[in-house]
């Protein structure tokens, strides 16, 4: 008549294990486990180390969240002093990453404001590299074929506002992509 839905009556769907008790010895074990792993700012760590708080406490509704929290920032404090936690390091290490991989300024800006990096800091470390928007948009252009490398005349002025809007949305500002789009490839020899 009524089925209970337990691991009983239905073997395939697997029981939630609970959230091992959060103390700051086991925030600690997280955060240095996630930068063995990844490359991280401080406030990256912060949002992650605090979203495992917040799921035990979830599950936990007795929990000391402030509590919590005021062992996250002791334990950034730790990591920062220690090295483990460098910002600057971390947002010279992306942006070579990006302009390596030809993402624009704009694209950077937005990616590293997202993981909580200080605008001043991204706008000292993009100062210092060596940044030709024109040259990524070209790279990007060839790589994607479209704009000067596209097959023929035709389709380059038949695709031209999609090209356009390609550039744009890549990050890369209009008065570049105007002259991506003019731009005529050189006949190798």
């Amino acid at each position: 008549m009524f089925e209970s839905n337990n691991e009983e009556n239905n073997p395939g769907v697997r029981k939630r294990r609970p959230q091992k008790k959060i103390t700051p010895q086991r925030l600690k074990n997280i955060g240095l486990y996630y930068l063995k792993r990844f490359e991280s700012s401080v406030e990256n760590l912060r949002l992650v180390l605090q979203r495992r708080v917040n799921l035990y406490a979830r599950e936990n509704p007795d929990f000391d969240r402030r509590q919590a929290y005021q062992w996250i920032e002791e334990i950034l404090a730790d990591f920062e002093r220690l090295h483990y936690l460098d910002d600057a390091r971390y947002t010279e290490i992306k942006i070579r990453g990006y302009l390596n991989a030809g993402k624009p300024a704009r694209y950077i800006r937005q990616k590293l404001q997202a993981k909580g990096v200080a605008e001043q800091q991204i706008d000292g470390v993009l100062s210092e590299q060596e940044y030709n928007p024109l040259q990524m948009a070209l790279n990007m252009a060839k790589r994607k074929k479209i704009g000067p490398y596209r097959s023929d005349d035709t389709a380059r002025k038949e695709m031209r506002q999609k090209d356009m809007g390609t550039l744009v949305r890549a990050g890369f500002d209009y008065d570049t992509v105007l002259e991506v789009l003019d731009y005529t490839v050189p006949d190798e020899v």
